[in-house]
C-alpha cells in the first residue's frame, strides 16, 4: 500500500515570538531534524512564504536549511499555497494570483529553485470553482482536498483512481479525514494501530492521502512528534509524495469537486454554509470584517502605484487578507478577541497610511473598527459566546445514546453491543496492568452513559475499531441486535426489557 503524507506549517506573519519560540522547540526543530534523519521517509509539505519569512526574521536559519536539504535530496516536494493564508474563495482573481505569486517567490527566495511545487494547497482546502481556472493557468499539476469535496460526504473516494477536474489536466487528490484524524489525535500511534485501522485496505493495492497541521505533534500535543516517526516507519507501507501517485495508478475518473474546507460537514454542505467559520450569514462581526476589508481593498487599488508609501501600504494590505481573524470571531465554536482586535486594527491601520485618504472613508473605516471591537466585547460579557458554542455542539453532534437506544428496537442492540465490547477491553486491559487503558474505556463508558460523547473530536467508536477487528466489531454488534429482534412485539410498548 502506497502512503502520500502531506503536513502544512503556518503561523500568522506576526506571531508574538514567544509563541513561535515554543512551536520551533516543540515540533519544526524536532520533526525536521527527524525527516532528516529517517532515510526512508518521503512526503509533501507546504510552508507558507509568511512562515518562512517568520523563521528568518527571528534567527531559525536551521529551519530553512533543512527544509532547503529536504528539498534538494528530492525526500520533501513542497506544494504552493497563499503567501499570508488568505480563504481564498473570498478574494478576487487579482488577489488571489497576487497571494499564489507572493508565495511562489518565497519559496525560491528561501528553499531554492528546486523547491518549485506541482501541487497547490488552498488554506483550510477551501475549494470554489472560481480558484480552478487560476490554478490551471499557473501552471500547477495537481491540488489536494478534502475528502468531502468528492461528492457532498466522507467515503466516496476510489483511491485506485487518479481523479482529473472535468475540464482540465488538472489531478485532485482528497484527503482521507478519517485515518488524519486518528493520527492527529493520537488514537493511531504505532504500527500496530496503524495496521488495525487500515486492515481493510491494505489487500487491494490502494494509495491513502492523509493531510496534517504540523503544528499538531509537539506543540498542540506533547510527545506526539516522537509517534508520528513510528507510524512513518511502518515497514508495510510504501511511502512516496502526492506527484508520484500518478505513477502507479493509471485509472482516471472525471469530477467537479464540491465546494467546500476540510472542516466541512455534510450539513454545512446541504445548507449552503461551507465556510461558516469565515463567514457566517448569521454573524454581523464576519459582515463587517468581510465590508471593511473591501474598504480598505478600494481605496489601495486607488493610490497612485509609484507613491513612497504604495509598496508598505500593498503589503499591509496582503496580510490583512489573512484568515485568521475572521475563524476567531466565528464562536462556532472558536473565539479570541485579541485576534478580532488585530485584524481590525490592520485594517484601519492601513487607511490611516493611505495619503489624502478622504475623511468620509477614514471615518466609514473607525466606525467599522468600533461595531465590530463593541460588538465582541458585547458578546463576551453577555454570555452570547458560550451561547453560540453550546449551539454549535448541539448542531454538530447527536450522542450515541440518543442514536441508537433513543431510536429503539433492534439498534438498542448495538448500543449495548458496543458497551459490551468496551467492558472486555477494559477487562483486559487491567488483567496486563494497562491502567491507563482501562481508565479510558471506564471514562468511555461513562461518557456514552451520560452523553458526554457529544464532546469528543475521536470517540469510542473509533477507538473500538482501532482495538478489535473489524470482522469482529460487525459480529457483535449484529449478536446483540438479534437479541432484540427477538424480543421485540409489533408495538413498541411491547418491546422486551
Amino acid at each position: 500500500m502506497r502512503w502520500g503524507n502531506f503536513l502544512h506549517m503556518y503561523q500568522p506573519t506576526e506571531q508574538q515570538p514567544d509563541i513561535l519560540e515554543a512551536i520551533v522547540a516543540q515540533s519544526y526543530r524536532p520533526i525536521i531534524e527527524g525527516l532528516i534523519n529517517h532515510k526512508r521517509i518521503r512526503l509533501t509539505l507546504n510552508v507558507n512564504g509568511a512562515l518562512l519569512e517568520l523563521l528568518d526574521k527571528y534567527g531559525y536559519r536551521d529551519i530553512i536549511d533543512n527544509l532547503r536539504e529536504l528539498g534538494m535530496e528530492k525526500r520533501v516536494e513542497f506544494t504552493s499555497s497563499a503567501k499570508y493564508h488568505a480563504l481564498l474563495p473570498f478574494l478576487n482573481e487579482q488577489e488571489i494570483v497576487r497571494q499564489i505569486t507572493l508565495n511562489n517567490e518565497s519559496l525560491e527566495f528561501f528553499l531554492g529553485k528546486e523547491a518549485k511545487p506541482k501541487g497547490f494547497f488552498t488554506p483550510e482546502m477551501a475549494y470554489d470553482e472560481k480558484i480552478l481556472p487560476i490554478v490551471v493557468d499557473l501552471g500547477f499539476k495537481w491540488l489536494i482536498l478534502d475528502e468531502i469535496s468528492c461528492g457532498g460526504e466522507v467515503g466516496r473516494v476510489d483511491y485506485n483512481k487518479i481523479y482529473k477536474i472535468n475540464g482540465t489536466n488538472l489531478s485532485v487528490f482528497f484527503r482521507d479525514r478519517r485515518l488524519s484524524n486518528l493520527i492527529m489525535s493520537a488514537i493511531v500511534r504505532s504500527r500496530d494501530t496503524l495496521l488495525e485501522a487500515l486492515r481493510d485496505n491494505l489487500k487491494n493495492g490502494r494509495y491513502i492521502v492523509t493531510a496534517m497541521d504540523l503544528e499538531t505533534f509537539g506543540h498542540h500535543r506533547p510527545g506526539l512528534e516522537k509517534l508520528l516517526f513510528e507510524v512513518f516507519d511502518t515497514p508495510e507501507f510504501e511511502l512516496i509524495q502526492i506527484s508520484d501517485i500518478e505513477k502507479y495508478y493509471k485509472e482516471k475518473k472525471e469530477i467537479i469537486p464540491t465546494k467546500a474546507t476540510w472542516a466541512s460537514s455534510k450539513q454545512d454542505i446541504d445548507n449552503g454554509s461551507q465556510f461558516l467559520s469565515w463567514s457566517d450569514p448569521e454573524n454581523i462581526i464576519h459582515k463587517w470584517q468581510w465590508a471593511f476589508t473591501e474598504l480598505a481593498l478600494k481605496e489601495v487599488y486607488a493610490m497612485d502605484k509609484s507613491h513612497s508609501r504604495y509598496d508598505l501600504i500593498r503589503k499591509k494590505m496582503d496580510i490583512a487578507f489573512a484568515s485568521d481573524h475572521f475563524w476567531w470571531a466565528s464562536a462556532k465554536p472558536w473565539w479570541s478577541l485579541e485576534m478580532i482586535e488585530d485584524g481590525a486594527y490592520r485594517l484601519l491601520d492601513i487607511l490611516r497610511h493611505i495619503p489624502d485618504v478622504s475623511k468620509e472613508k477614514l471615518e466609514q473605516g473607525r466606525d467599522f473598527y468600533e461595531h465590530i471591537i463593541a460588538t465582541a466585547f458585547n458578546w463576551q460579557r453577555t454570555g452570547k459566546i458560550r451561547q453560540m458554542m453550546a449551539e454549535q455542539g448541539s448542531i454538530l453532534r447527536i450522542p450515541f445514546m440518543d442514536r441508537t437506544q433513543g431510536r429503539g428496537g433492534a439498534e438498542e442492540g448495538v448500543y449495548w453491543a458496543f458497551i459490551d465490547m468496551m467492558k472486555r477491553l477494559e477487562k483486559e486491559a487491567t488483567e496486563k496492568r494497562e491502567y491507563e487503558k482501562a481508565i479510558l474505556w471506564r471514562d468511555a463508558m461513562y461518557k456514552f452513559e451520560n452523553k458526554f460523547d457529544i464532546y469528543d473530536t475521536i470517540n469510542a467508536i473509533d477507538l473500538l475499531r482501532v482495538e478489535i477487528p473489524h470482522k469482529e466489531v460487525e459480529a457483535t454488534i449484529e449478536k446483540y441486535k438479534a437479541k432484540y429482534y427477538e424480543i421485540r412485539g409489533g408495538q413498541p410498548e411491547q418491546r422486551g426489557a
